[in-house]
């Protein structure tokens, strides 16, 4: 039990440290494509906050597998380095239980990764297109650059402002473009736009000199055309209308009785990554074999490039799935095979290259 704990020890330490350094890498990148908006104060902070939380909060299912990789080639490589594994090796340890200590340490890091991935994903990619389609309703004009074209998520909305002397000072020449869910567009032009805040909630907008033309649609005739001096708008709260049907936000459930292509890769996607943790966690072991005084990260130089190949496979074989280029069957079931066979391979090396040096002495 000693030595079992202390392996474990040896391999979370460095777990750890890995786990923590690529959510940060992976957040600070995620965060960078906020950063405009968050300067200019187009998106709320606690929503920008939330985002990018729930992005890494995805990102855990693949972060979680390759730290846990990462952490049995180091861990394990640096006690082959330091000679430490001989001495356990000496007082009664085993390959074997090596190999089931890490094997221990694995299924339960896959059952993290199973209910990441078949719980907690679609549930973070549905309150992400919440939180977007609320940030895109309740856009705060008054936090818009000039000179700056800015357009809705969904790409029905246009707004345009030529002048404003400061972030919260009236816009000037103010341009917007709405397509009309019925049908047609309204353009809408003001000298000056001003929004403020409105009592019994939501907010208030008054537009100075406004011109406001409704086009039909296709030519029909039926154009309006509304000129006001000083124009007040009551805009309601925003309300986040229901997202359009995505495999990624899906639940489970309705993957599982889904016939759909992309429905069928998102499900095999989410069933195979606790798999793809197993097998990393045990790929680690092999790989970490290394000769005492041996430099500690060389095991690592070779253990990345082995992954990107895999994650390569990994997320192609998805694609293949979604656009019909590889059947259902096996699907995405060829990367965790094909990882499988190099385990195998991995963990028999050492007895096949004895085998081939009796022959050949023979």
């Amino acid at each position: 039990m000693i030595i079992t704990r202390y392996l474990l020890r040896e391999i979370l330490g460095p777990f750890a440290i890995v786990l923590s350094v690529l959510s940060v890498l992976f957040t600070s990148f995620g965060a960078a494509s906020f950063l405009s908006d968050a300067v200019n104060g187009l998106l709320p902070t606690d929503t920008i906050v939330q985002v990018i939380g729930l992005r890494t909060l995805i990102a855990l299912e693949m972060l979680i597998p390759i730290s846990l990789y990462l952490s049995v080639v180091m861990a394990l490589g640096r006690l082959y380095v330091d000679s430490e594994i001989t001495a356990l090796f000496a007082l009664g340890l085993t390959p074997a239980r090596v190999m089931g200590i890490v094997l221990g340490l694995s299924l339960c890091t896959a059952l993290v990764v199973a209910g990441l991935s078949l719980v907690v994903r679609p549930w973070a990619y549905t309150r992400a297109h919440e939180l977007a389609s609320l940030a895109a309703a309740s856009l705060n004009t008054n936090s818009m650059e000039a000179g700056t074209f800015y357009g809705g998520s969904n790409g029905n909305r246009t707004i345009f402002i030529a002048h404003r002397a400061g972030p919260a000072a009236p816009a000037r020449g103010v341009f917007v473009e709405l397509r009309l869910r019925g049908g047609g567009t309204r353009i809408i032009y003001a000298r000056s736009v001003e929004l403020m805040p409105h009592a019994g909630g939501g907010s208030q907008m008054r537009l100075t000199d406004a011109h406001v033309y409704d086009v039909g649609q296709n030519g029909s005739g039926s154009d309006v055309v509304l000129n006001a001096n000083d124009l007040v708008l009551h805009l309601p709260s925003p309300t986040v209308d229901p997202p359009e049907y995505s495999a990624v936000a899906a639940s489970t459930a309705q993957l599982t009785s889904s016939h759909s292509a992309a429905d069928i890769a998102e499900l095999q996607w989410r069933l195979s990554t606790a798999c793809s943790t197993l097998l990393l966690g045990l790929l680690g072991v092999p790989l970490s074999r290394a000769r005492p005084r041996q430099h500690k990260s060389a095991k690592v130089g070779i253990a990345i490039p082995i992954y990107a190949g895999y994650y390569l496979f990994y997320e192609s074989a998805r694609t293949w799935v979604q656009t019909g280029v590889i059947p259902p069957f096996p699907g995405i079931w060829v990367a965790p095979a094909l990882l499988a066979g190099v385990v195998i391979f991995a963990l028999l090396e050492p007895r096949l290259a004895f085998g081939l040096g009796r022959r050949r002495a023979a």
